[in-house]
């Protein structure tokens, strides 16, 4: 296992529990593939294509559901 990094879901304001979204979605690719030549050779093909896009604004989404839970930001 790699470095342990991430040691809270609780973030200071919906801002940067978004960002932590976006790093959460971003670790879980390089998780997944782990080669960087491979994941440099593949980003042109997929920085083109509508459907990826949108299936990495999803996964981005479902990450922020989960920080926003933890964080209660529903409540205000």
């Amino acid at each position: 296992m790699a470095d342990q990094w991430l040691t809270s879901l609780i973030t200071p304001d919906p801002q940067a529990g978004f960002e932590l979204a976006i790093t959460l979605s971003r670790r879980g690719v390089k998780y997944t593939q782990p080669d960087t030549e491979v994941l440099h050779r593949l980003r042109p093909v997929y920085a083109e294509s509508a459907d990826s896009l949108t299936a990495a604004s999803q996964v981005i989404a479902v990450n922020f559901q989960t920080v926003a839970a933890a964080n209660n930001y529903w409540r205000d």
